[in-house]
């Protein structure tokens, strides 16, 4: 699916090789009826990462079958590293499909490929990373689209977590220069990793936008699972307040540009990179409502990454869910018994993951013990050698 249909027309692999046998050609589909109609003239701007099969066009046409009113997408295969160059055709209907439905630039939120890590320190690895990086931007522009948001990257073994931020922060100054307008956006992260990926505090993006020269190329895309897996609980009225207190005090409340709505499979602080639909994960349905009623996500692409259920359905249903909570307090009667609902339907997978994030934590408490041990033991080891030495010591004349 993630070919793109130049490529198919010139019958390449994604390893670059003539496949052995020509492809049949498709059977073209009969359009879909939309799952739901979008809601028009709402301040929270509700979509999903849709797929961008057979042209970067048909992102948008997957995004009106779920009643979308911003999109996400892949401007090209994500497990590769070199793709086609966009055609010209696909350009020419893509942005004539966004002015068409009032998919305004700031709307629509591409994300990079999960192989770029701006952080490597390898030469030739880095190259490679930067080159796509520059290339999703230049394809970007192509597209007249304004957002671009990519997962920070990791350090590896070969530096010190400053010097892996200031490597990301020196490769947006370059990549801003060599590009006219796309915001870059910084995606938090779960806090998976050891050490834990850059990203996963708020302070990890605050140090990698003080080092980016150009203040308006740059901003954050926060992701509800990855917040709640990294410990930041919005749960409740005031954990919700205090995390944006916070991201306003450390980050800045200017750099918020978009916002990926994920509950999440995993407890809070499980640093587990595990999404769940609306409702049915640790969040819960509060989470949401509150988001749904914060100036803060207005006016923003608040995107869904939720898992997809028959061919979009399950997004279509979750925008409708999401839109019915704006005006809502949380003490009505309907909203309760659904947030109930959702809960019961997501109880297995909560219990399953919770259960190995305990696991995991107390296999980590144990090697920390052992840790300890053992270090006392050399100490005390040293110590006994030490008095030994001290005993058989000749004693001076």
């Amino acid at each position: 699916e993630d070919l793109s249909d130049e490529e198919e027309a010139a019958g390449v692999l994604s390893d670059g090789e003539k496949p052995k046998k020509k492809r049949k050609p498709r059977r073209s589909k009969a359009p879909m009826l939309p799952f739901a109609p979008r809601t028009p003239s709402l301040a929270y701007h509700l979509g999903a990462h849709v797929s961008m099969a057979k042209g970067v066009q048909n992102a948008i046409h997957n995004t009106l079958l779920i009643g979308g009113n911003s999109l996400a997408l892949f401007l090209k295969s994500q497990r590769k590293w070199a793709s086609p160059e966009l055609t010209s055709t696909s350009i020419t209907e893509f942005k004539d499909l966004a002015v068409q439905n009032r998919y305004n630039r700031k709307l629509i939120l591409p994300h990079g490929s999960y192989l770029i890590n701006l952080a490597q320190k390898e030469p030739e690895k880095h190259k490679q990373a930067y080159d796509a990086f520059l290339d999703d931007l230049k394809r970007c522009e192509k597209l007249d689209i304004g957002l671009y948001n990519f997962h920070p990257g990791h350090t590896g073994p070969l530096q010190t977590r400053v010097e892996a931020m200031e490597r990301i922060a020196e490769s947006l100054n370059r990549a801003h220069g060599e590009t006219s307008n796309v915001i870059t956006l910084l995606e938090n992260m779960a806090g998976h990793g050891s050490p834990p990926i850059i990203g996963s505090t708020l302070e990890d993006l605050r140090d990698i936008i003080a080092s980016v020269k150009d203040k308006s190329r740059v901003g954050v895309c926060i992701d509800t699972c990855h917040a709640f897996a990294a410990g930041y609980d919005l749960r409740t009225h005031d954990t919700f307040s205090k995390f944006w207190k916070e991201f306003d005090m450390v980050v800045g409340a200017k750099y918020l540009k978009a916002m990926h709505l994920n509950d999440s499979k995993a407890p809070l602080g499980g640093r587990k990179d595990l999404h769940q639909h609306i409702g049915q994960g640790y969040l819960g349905l509060e989470a949401f409502r509150l988001m749904m009623n914060s100036e803060k996500m207005k006016g923003i692409p608040l995107i869904l990454e939720t898992p997809m259920v028959g061919e979009g359905k399950s997004w279509a249903e979750e925008i409708k869910l999401l839109e019915s909570l704006i005006g809502i307090k949380e003490d009505e009667e309907w909203v309760l018994e659904k947030s109930k609902e959702l809960q019961e339907l997501g109880r297995a997978e909560m219990e399953r993951v919770g259960d190995l994030v305990r696991r995991r934590e107390e296999k980590v408490k144990r090697q920390g013990e052992l840790k300890v041990k053992r270090e006392q033991k050399m100490k005390g080891e040293e110590t006994e050698e030490v008095k030994i030495k001290v005993k058989n010591k000749p004693k001076a004349k």
